[in-house]
């Protein structure tokens, strides 16, 4: 066989394992040859050989060339190894190869593919040229590592030096404005896509579906649903899974039995939005059938979500040991989530045995994790055992665990205004606290109570009270009654699970006030209206 025979073979060939042992017959490879092969690891979806092809270039003393890092850093970008990647750096930077633009590029998008946002925009500052791939690889990489603020300012950056955005700048935007629920600029987006001509790439309406949902305006996620021509999977999944997180699971479930109709294949994901609907709107046997369907009817193997949904599904209806049996059971081996969702469960329920068991549990998995000290904490502040509480907490002082503060954000006027418990930092807090007052004057006639046994610490009943009227989200509804027209919806977001106390006292505001509040917490939404919440009391 002729020597360019053999390279247009490697060059063509497909599957890689053909091509490999075409590639392993030649005696003396060129870096045409390793090039070729390289480029096709990098695009199969097993890359990882890439790398020994490289490595094998190096034993054989064959120079890279322009051509080979841009494929290279793509195959470490899919194998998320950026020490890998930080070695490929340093070689193109000894070759010379690193002022070129598309290494530059693939660089960017590799750190950012890794996680390492600040390496990517290092890079990013470095370079003299940047076109479109380069703006599109930064911002991306923010937004998808939890920075969507820089994401957004980056965005900003790209229009002020006139540089046109493409439906993936259009994603990784979306992106952003979900992650903080920016539901204002998220629609200005919107109808710039919508003017630009971008409303019909399948992409964009999937990120428009997963931006409306996570904002908690799901009316606008099925409107786009309704209107796209082109659905795929991920389209029926992404407003699955939404409808799910603000609390309609059996609308989750209609959309879900209308995809089964269309005759489409559901996806893994679909049915962690299937059981995250079951779970949270307490349908238990409904929640084992689907997933007995996953495998019998669809040949998905469950994989470690889908038995975390299940133990959450059985932790939430109260049946703690039953959701301990089947951990035990599980032919996978349960990770630290999994653990944590049955102690939840147990902080939830008033397991305090089986809570120390499972505590046990996380301390060999995750001992560091802050949530399972707050957890364990609560449980026994339930049960009173204060000495047990002091104990957990000198032991977080000793092993430096830090807990993360109660945040609620609220979204006014296109900026993102944050609020802690007890927080006087704001500029309008006079104005705040004086809404709160008044708020409080207004609940009490409508029955409302401060619920102190959600204060878990020992101090007196009136300390209690205070704890609790200044929690972060009630200051956050407090700012937005005083800076939001009456009519419109408060949308607040919250990093942790709403507490029984602010849940109670939010539905009687939307009542009083006559305000729908949408607010999202650690795992779902709650849409308060005339009194009533969508969880039905059930989260």
């Amino acid at each position: 066989m002729g020597k360019h025979l053999i390279f247009a073979l490697v060059s063509l060939s497909s599957p890689m394992s053909y091509a490999y042992r075409v590639f392993s017959h030649i005696l003396q490879p060129n870096i045409f040859t390793c090039n070729s092969m390289i480029r096709g690891y990098a695009e199969s979806e097993t890359p990882q050989p890439a790398m020994q092809i490289y490595h094998q270039m190096h034993v054989s003393s064959i120079k890279s060339d322009t051509h080979t890092y841009p494929f290279l850093l793509k195959a470490v970008s899919k194998i998320l190894d950026v020490k890998e990647g930080e070695q490929v750096h340093c070689h193109a930077v000894k070759d010379g190869f690193e002022s070129l633009v598309f290494v530059q590029n693939t660089l960017v998008h590799m750190y950012a593919t890794c996680g390492v946002a600040e390496r990517a925009y290092k890079m990013f500052e470095r370079m003299t040229i940047k076109d479109l791939v380069t703006w599109n690889s930064v911002i991306n990489g923010f937004a998808v590592n939890g920075r969507p603020n820089e994401a957004l300012t980056l965005f900003r950056e790209m229009s002020l030096e006139g540089v046109e955005p493409d439906g993936f700048t259009m994603v990784s935007l979306l992106c952003a404005c979900a992650e903080i629920g920016a539901l204002a600029l998220g629609r200005r987006t919107h109808v710039y896509i919508f003017k630009v001509g971008m409303n019909d790439n399948l992409h964009v309406g999937n990120a428009l579906i997963d931006l409306y949902a996570k904002c908690g305006a799901i009316k606008d996620a099925y409107r786009v649903f309704r209107e796209m021509d082109l659905k795929s999977v991920v389209s029926w999944t992404s407003l699955i899974v939404g409808l799910a997180v603000n609390g309609f699971g059996k609308e989750a479930l209609e959309l879900f039995g209308e995809l089964e109709k269309e005759k489409l294949q559901p996806s893994e994901i679909t049915f962690v939005g299937v059981l995250y609907a079951c779970s949270h709107c307490g349908m238990l046997n409904e929640g084992f059938e689907y997933f007995k369907r996953m495998d019998k009817e669809y040949g998905i193997v469950p994989k470690i979500e889908h038995y975390g949904c299940m133990v959450d599904l059985l932790g939430r209806a109260g049946l703690v040991q039953d959701a301990h049996d089947f951990i035990r059971k599980m032919p996978l081996q349960p990770n630290a989530v999994v653990w944590r969702t049955l102690l939840g469960a147990c902080t939830m329920h008033g397991h305090l045995s089986l809570g120390e068991i499972v505590r046990a549990r996380l301390a060999q998995l995750e001992p560091q994790h802050s949530g399972d000290y707050v957890l364990m904490s609560n449980l026994y502040a339930s049960e009173r055992r204060w000495t047990d509480v002091q104990k957990i907490r000198k032991t977080m002082l000793k092993e430096r665990v830090k807990k993360f503060p109660g945040q609620s954000l609220v979204e006014i006027g296109n900026c993102m205004h944050e609020f802690i418990r007890g927080d006087k930092t704001h500029p309008r807090s006079g104005e705040i606290y004086e809404k709160l007052e008044e708020i409080w004057r207004m609940l009490k006639p409508e029955g409302y109570v401060p619920r102190t046994a959600n204060v878990l610490v020992d101090i007196e009943e009136e300390e209690k009270e205070d704890a609790l009227c200044y929690h972060s989200e009630k200051l956050a509804i407090a700012f937005a009654l005083i800076s939001i027209p009456r009519g419109a919806p408060i949308r607040v977001i919250k990093n942790l699970r709403v507490c029984a106390d602010c849940h109670v006292a939010t539905k009687l505001i939307s009542k009083v006030y006559n305000r729908e509040i949408i607010v999202r917490d650690r795992s779902r939404f709650h849409h308060f209206k005339d009194g009533c919440c969508s969880c039905k009391d059930y989260w």
